[in-house]
């Protein structure tokens, strides 16, 4: 993801992962103190950095990753339907995301 970046490109983008991985693990620890928090809570703040990650490599001119773009989602719409009560079948999902991931990295004139 990091090729064809300028240096001070390339350190931005591991800062802005290294602030990523903070919040990812400061979530983590706060809804471990909580305790009562509903399950599935945490998969929807993983969903909400990684998609909120790849929101401010767009703002920046940075390549987004569609990796954690499609992790990102899954994980959103997993918690979401774990705290609603609704079952979401994740593996037809990631399939789905992937090939629309595959579609829009094919039809991208900027490569």
């Amino acid at each position: 993801m990091t090729s064809g970046m300028t240096p001070a490109r390339r350190e931005l983008n591991h800062r802005l992962e290294t602030v990523s991985w903070g919040l990812f693990l400061i979530m983590l620890g706060g809804f471990a103190l909580l305790r009562s928090v509903p399950e599935g809570t945490w998969l929807i703040g993983a969903g909400v950095i990684m998609l909120g990650l790849n929101a401010v490599r767009l703002l920046l001119g940075i390549r987004v990753s569609w990796f954690t773009v499609i992790l990102g989602t899954v994980a959103l719409l997993s918690g979401l339907g774990s705290v609603y009560g609704i079952s979401i079948q994740v593996g037809p999902l990631l399939i789905i995301l992937i090939g629309l991931a595959i579609i829009v990295r094919a039809l991208d004139r900027s490569r």
